[in-house]
């Protein structure tokens, strides 16, 4: 007798190779998305830092570089729970001109905090880097401690006024120039890129569906095609 056509198998593979190009396609997107971060990253490397007036007037101004004016020495700050090159800490969150400015990082190390300065610092330059808000796992700061960038938390602890800026300010130099304990650091300009391969791998997956269908297509057609020589044999 003539086997059915193998409708399971077909909506199976079908359903397996659309979820697999789909992915690989997106993977695709989010190479064309990467690939122009990182070109923004590098043109941006290359400009002047601006005032904060001018920065406030880009529509996105991330990576573009700011020069801070703020008596740091003499504004409060907040701390949030941190690793930096493996070594447990904080890092030191204020604000300047409405912006949140990341200061460094210290280590957990360090008990204690610079002591207020009655001269202002010199002016520092500031990476802007847009941040994502946190999930609703993160847990609640816990007085001036923080355990998630939370920015519209921040804000509010430090008595910022307005609307939240999805950006932060990272310090690329020191605001206590005295106090070797702090490290200032902007988040790598450096972007991993393995879209490409991620896509080649859901494209061969994808390949390897349609090859896997075709064998065993094939297998139903010889064994129906052995069954029909044998009936008529018999006959």
């Amino acid at each position: 007798m003539r086997r059915r056509f193998p409708f399971g198998l077909t909506i199976v593979c079908a359903v397996a190779l659309a979820l697999l190009i789909g992915l690989g396609s997106w993977q695709v997107q989010r190479l064309q998305w990467k690939q122009g971060l990182i070109a923004r990253s590098e043109a941006a490397a290359t400009l002047p830092p601006v005032s904060l007036n001018a920065l406030a007037q880009l529509p996105d101004p991330e990576f573009r570089k700011a020069v801070l004016t703020c008596d740091f020495q003499n504004q409060p700050f907040v701390e949030l729970q941190s690793i930096h090159d493996g070594q447990a800490g904080v890092r030191l969150i204020s604000a300047c001109e409405g912006w949140l400015v990341d200061l460094g990082f210290v280590a957990d190390t360090v008990s204690t905090r610079p002591a207020r300065q009655s001269a202002a610092i010199p002016a520092i330059v500031a990476e802007a880097r847009r941040v994502e808000a946190p999930n609703g796992f993160a847990p609640p700061p816990d007085g001036n401690r923080f355990y998630a960038r939370d920015t519209a938390a921040m804000s509010r602890a430090l008595g910022m006024q307005g609307a939240v800026r999805p950006y932060v300010l990272f310090a690329t130099g020191s605001a206590w120039p005295q106090w070797a304990e702090l490290q200032p650091s902007a988040p790598p300009p450096a972007f991993s890129n393995n879209h490409l391969g991620y896509a080649l791998t859901w494209f061969g997956l994808a390949l390897a569906v349609i090859a896997f269908y075709i064998v065993l297509l094939r297998r139903r057609l010889r064994a129906d095609g052995l069954t029909k020589d044998t009936e008529e044999s018999s006959t």
